[in-house]
């Protein structure tokens, strides 16, 4: 399918977004970013990531095989959700108050992530603009698969070493990570047909500034796990390469579980965030390493709150929204919806919300309503 050209699009394509109804003041105060939340959430998620790496290190050392196994996949689950999740939300800019926190715990989470936080600026900046409106926004185009094969599963609870990029925005598996940042240090696209793929070609014709940022970052990518990999093996202490540069690739099941409610199965094309965006409720230690992004309709809602105050946020406007879903119940759903989408290829969830909220004549949205934080490179 061919697309117009994002210039185009960002010409013509204006979406009047549908927005739950919340006193100013009140989300004045909920957009307020704090240092000392940043590094709760921030440097809490770092100090789990060492903390297994600690337990990795120590049961290698003592040649406590079993246990060794055993913290490299807790010590996964806790880097798999660096993989897009710790630098989306410091990449809005609006985890810290203090801007370089922002970066350079965004980069430091990115670069053992294999992320490139460069290509997802642009991404994610017409992602929140246009959500799943697909000439403009193809981060995830539907219809997303909820994947249930023993093979694809087991792969998820071990080690994610072959699954591949699809329809969404994703260096899937190991061996695609790697490639897709070959690739991308040289400057090139994988085929066309791939609809991930595509996307990235059309985000570097539209902000060529951001692809040559793309370029370096591979580069360097490529670059430091290189020097990790020969220096863990010229030392002998090998587990350094598991530790690093293999970390977000082990048990990456927990991080797939969640992320894909986000969107799977829901409307496209439409001007409520209610009917494209699914908010899901989970146990608080998950939804610590998951940056609070189980609320994902009100962070699509209102983007430049920070994570830590989107379940106040919820509380706020819950009256106004759809019941979040149990994860169970979220699941449940996309695999029925995804059963009748084989007969019925234009079939999507139409999540039941209460009527929208009239505006009044000449309402005017507040730039604080529709901040995306500090997310847009400079040529959007």
């Amino acid at each position: 399918m061919s697309y117009p050209s994002l210039v185009d699009v960002r010409q013509s394509l204006r979406i009047k977004w549908y927005r739950c109804p919340i006193e100013t003041a009140q989300l004045h105060e909920l957009l307020k970013r704090s240092d000392w939340q940043g590094f709760k959430q921030a440097g809490g998620h770092l100090a789990l990531w060492l903390l297994t790496a600690s337990l990795v290190y120590l049961s290698w050392s003592n040649q406590a095989w079993l246990l060794m196994i055993v913290a490299l996949l807790a010590h996964g689950v806790v880097s798999s959700f660096w993989v897009g999740v710790a630098p989306h939300e410091l990449g809005h800019g609006t985890v810290f108050r203090t801007p370089i926190l922002n970066k350079v715990f965004m980069y430091m989470f990115s670069i053992v992530s294999w992320w490139d936080p460069f290509d997802y600026a642009s991404s994610h900046t017409y992602h929140h603009r246009y959500t799943l409106h697909p000439d403009a926004d193809r981060e995830n185009l539907l219809p997303l698969v909820p994947n249930t094969r023993w093979s694809f599963l087991m792969q998820m609870m071990t080690f994610n070493l072959l699954t591949a990029k699809g329809r969404s925005f994703s260096k899937g598996g190991f061996i695609a990570a790697v490639h897709v940042t070959i690739l991308s240090a040289m400057g090139k696209h994988g085929p066309q047909n791939v609809p991930s793929n595509e996307w990235l070609a059309a985000l570097h014709a539209d902000q060529p500034q951001q692809f040559r940022k793309s370029i370096w970052w591979s580069r360097f990518l490529l670059a430091f796990h290189g020097l990790v990999v020969v220096l863990s093996l010229l030392s002998g202490q090998w587990i350094f390469i598991f530790i690093i540069s293999l970390a977000a690739f082990f048990c990456n099941i927990q991080a797939y579980l969640v992320g894909l409610t986000q969107h799977c199965g829901l409307k496209e094309n439409d001007n409520d965030f209610r009917k494209s965006v699914r908010s899901i409720k989970i146990n608080p230690l998950l939804e610590f390493i998951y940056w609070h992004m189980n609320w994902h309709t009100e962070h699509h809602m209102f983007a430049g709150v920070p994570c830590y105050n989107l379940k106040k946020l919820h509380q706020a406007i819950q009256s106004d929204m759809p019941r979040p879903r149990t994860l169970h119940e979220a699941w449940r759903e996309m695999l029925e919806t995804y059963e009748r989408q084989k007969t019925d290829p234009d079939y999507f969830f139409d999540t039941p919300v209460p009527a929208p909220v009239a505006q009044a004549e000449g309402h005017k949205e507040s730039e604080f309503a529709s901040s995306i934080g500090d997310l847009a490179p400079k040529g959007l």
